[in-house]
């Protein structure tokens, strides 16, 4: 379907100013990609295992009689996991006050430094609520961090730069559970079973980067006509960010953004109003779609799946870092033509991908794997090798994909509130599959291959049908796709105007 509104019109070129802010701000993709692979890591170290969680270490080691789908299962080790995205679920709400009121920086800042205090109390954790409370605090961080990241990312870049500045976030997460692995690879082999206290404390290396950079970069244009009001000041950064003088015709857009946003009390109310309809369905669907695509499966577990199909601890760990490579070549494959050919072409190649290796994995899965034993080693490679090209289509599609679409499609006045209803519902999302996924293992075995394949079709059909191609459109005129869109424009129509700047054409 074609679109009249304009793409990409405004000035300027990509500076030095901006990729660093962009760079720094992406630090925080590192932090929850480091959180989300340390955890699967240190999980399927003995020492860790034997100090914290001893009947799960009982099970895996001594009771063969127990299914290899059910030897992990623990509420008590999944709380572990999933603490960290409960918190981060309540958290985000309060985000969205803080970066409404204090700026994007400041809600940077907050997650910096909770990560600092969470990563201290998992490094020196010397009992099981120091651990849980330690995750709290990367919780937090994560939270605050998430909701402002992405929009300051999103707000910084020009239109036709966008998608690929925004995927530098998820290029940080690939690489921050990358480096999580290769981290857990090593400190698993450090005599004295103490090498998970260095796992679980690195995540404060790129909390330090991120509360630095919080403190010493500039703010958005956008939020600092929001919050102050300071247009000379607004337009003196953007000139910075932009290599040029000539920004007026950005400047006026955002001016016209935030009086609008001005007028808005209750930015979570607002965005319950049938003309922002589209964007609420956008900010709960593509977060839960995400989860859905079975991601957790690898990204939590894979050690730990790895020693159920019968690897050993070192070997798992290896793998989990082949995975991983993969995963970071593919984001970055998507940074570089996500704003060449668009947002849609690669939904729709990434779902093909996940779906076609899931299948097979399950039925592989299901002809050769039983409830006791092992994957025979050509088996387990072959097991290894579908999941990489799952997660190449993951890399490619809705890991990048999944942060960039939220981040960019809500006007100024319910931004916020948008993205912290993604954030909440992603955090939500990743707790309900954390804390089920082994349960659900042990129940359904290989069966959750075809479970998370199901829902890979219907979040494909959806985004064919329902979400707009946003490439190159100016974050501040995308409610002009929503107007021409076949389905959506029967919420937003001419109700959507009032109040609403006319787009130039």
């Amino acid at each position: 379907m074609a679109f009249s509104v304009e793409r990409g019109q405004y000035n300027g070129r990509v500076t030095l100013l901006l990729v660093l802010s962009c760079v720094v701000a992406a630090s925080g993709g590192l932090i929850f990609g480091y959180d989300l692979g340390v955890s699967g890591g240190v999980t399927s170290m003995d020492p860790f295992l034997k100090k914290f969680f001893p009947n799960v270490y009982r099970r895996m080691k001594e009771n063969t009689k127990i299914s290899n789908y059910c030897k992990f299962d623990s509420q008590l080790l999944t709380l572990f996991t999933s603490s960290l995205y409960l918190s981060g679920l309540v958290s985000s709400f309060f985000a969205s006050t803080v970066t409404r009121t204090f700026g994007r920086k400041a809600s940077m800042l907050v997650a910096g430094v909770a990560v600092l205090i969470g990563s201290a109390l998992g490094g020196a954790a010397s009992n099981i609520y120091m651990l849980v409370f330690g995750r709290i605090f990367l919780g937090i961080g994560l939270g605050f961090g998430n909701q402002s990241i992405p929009v300051y990312i999103s707000e910084m870049a020009l239109p036709k730069h966008r998608g690929a500045m925004n995927i530098i976030f998820d290029g940080g997460v690939g690489i921050g559970v990358l480096i999580a692995n290769v981290i857990n690879f090593f400190t698993a082999k450090i005599d004295g079973g103490w090498g998970w206290r260095i796992s679980l404390s690195m995540a404060a290396v790129p909390a330090s980067i991120l509360a630095l950079g919080a403190i010493i970069l500039p703010d958005t244009p956008n939020s600092l006509i929001e919050n102050s009001n300071n247009q000379e000041k607004a337009k003196r950064v953007l000139q910075r960010i932009r290599g040029t003088t000539d920004v007026q015709k950005e400047l006026e857009d955002l001016i016209k953004a935030s009086s609008v946003s001005k007028t808005v009390k209750d930015p979570f109310k607002k965005i319950m109003q049938r003309k922002y309809r589209p964007q609420l369905v956008m900010a709960v669907a593509i977060p839960f779609f995400a989860q859905m695509t079975g991601i957790n499966v690898i990204t939590f577990y894979a050690p730990v799946l790895f020693r159920t199909i019968g690897q050993h601890e070192s070997s798992s760990l290896l793998s989990a870092v082949v995975i991983r490579c993969f995963n970071v070549g593919f984001t970055f494959i998507s940074m570089f033509v996500v704003d060449k050919y668009g947002r849609r072409v690669l939904f729709m190649l990434g779902g093909i991908q996940m779906l076609a290796s899931q299948i097979t994995m399950g039925g592989f899965m299901t002809a050769l794997f039983g409830d006791h034993g092992a994957l025979s080693k050509a088996s387990a490679y072959v097991v290894i090798v579908l999941i990489c090209i799952y997660i190449s289509g993951f890399g490619l599609s809705w890991g990048p994909l999944g942060w960039l679409i939220p981040s960019e499609i809500y006007p100024l006045e319910i931004r916020s509130a948008g993205q912290s209803i993604s954030v909440s519902v992603y955090f939500l999302f990743c707790f309900l599959v954390g804390q089920t996924f082994l349960a659900m293992l042990c129940h359904m075995k290989a069966g959750i291959f075809f479970f998370f394949g199901g829902w890979v079709v219907v979040m494909t059909t959806f985004v064919y049908f329902l979400l707009p191609e946003t490439k190159n459109v100016p974050i501040e005129k995308i409610e002009q796709l929503w107007k021409e869109h076949w389905f959506w424009r029967r919420f937003v129509g001419d109700e959507a105007d009032d109040n609403i700047y006319k787009l130039d054409k």
